[in-house]
């Protein structure tokens, strides 16, 4: 089972729940591929300003940053520096299409890809450049969107039509990129997919003013642990995790 954490992590994620959740699961997927031979190599695709690359650099890993942002990349070496581990993060300015061109193949024990996928023109391609930097016995963390929430999220809006359209456009899976697309992008790129988490299952439900009354955010991120790969919640998630490993 996940066990919630508190700490901050990511860029653009609010839910406390959320937040304990996806660090944990990084935080498990780091110690399974860290050695006493050497500090493990983390890749964060996309990982702007460093949200997650600072903390894991504080844990013991070498980051390397790949962001199209100067902006974001700025700022992440504000932010190593401050924290004390700007020896630790490498930022490289390049587009993640382009990844083959910025960092060498199988080099990194670790690879985020963190909605990125999202944000590419061709996903096929972009994906198979970060698997590519993952070394044999390595992890790929992928977080993506969940179309089947925004289906849920459409109707609870009030917007019926919209939601319909969503739902009759759930058939074009890889095209939208749901759990199964990730899946399957996985396994061709020659992965063996571990776990599959909904990350956000009851943050984008509960209303903020909830999260005031005591012990509700520690509530709220032990329902989010506890319903991460428990069906139908997880089936309902605002995003989806998925941990794949390149054998070997």
């Amino acid at each position: 089972m996940v066990r919630p954490v508190q700490t901050e992590t990511r860029r653009g994620e609010t839910a406390p729940g959320r937040q304990w959740l996806v660090w944990q699961l990084l935080t498990d997927a780091l110690a399974s591929v860290t050695t006493d031979v050497r500090p493990p190599a983390v890749l964060d695709c996309g990982g702007g300003s460093g949200s997650f690359a600072v903390p894991l650099a504080q844990a013991g890993a070498l980051v390397t940053v790949v962001d199209v942002s100067v902006d974001a990349l700025a700022t992440l070496r504000r932010r190593a520096d401050e924290a004390g581990v700007a020896d630790r993060v490498r930022p490289v300015q390049a587009d993640v299409e382009a990844l083959g061109d910025a960092v060498a193949p199988a080099s990194f024990d670790l690879v985020l890809a963190h909605g990125i996928l999202e944000a590419v023109d061709q996903v096929a391609p972009a994906f198979d450049a970060i698997a590519a930097a993952v070394r044999p016995g390595g992890l790929i963390s992928v977080l993506a969107g969940n179309p089947v929430a925004g289906v849920l999220a459409r109707a609870l809006s009030g917007d019926l039509a919209a939601a319909l359209v969503e739902l009759r456009g759930l058939d074009a899976d890889f095209a939208r990129l749901g759990p199964g697309a990730v899946q399957e992008l996985c396994r061709s790129a020659g992965l063996l997919v571990e776990q599959v988490h909904g990350v956000g299952v009851f943050s984008e439900l509960v209303p903020g003013s909830a999260l005031d009354a005591p012990g509700a955010a520690e509530a709220l991120a032990a329902l989010e642990a506890e319903s991460a790969a428990r069906a139908p919640f997880s089936d309902i998630a605002s995003r989806v995790h998925t941990l794949a490993r390149r054998p070997g």
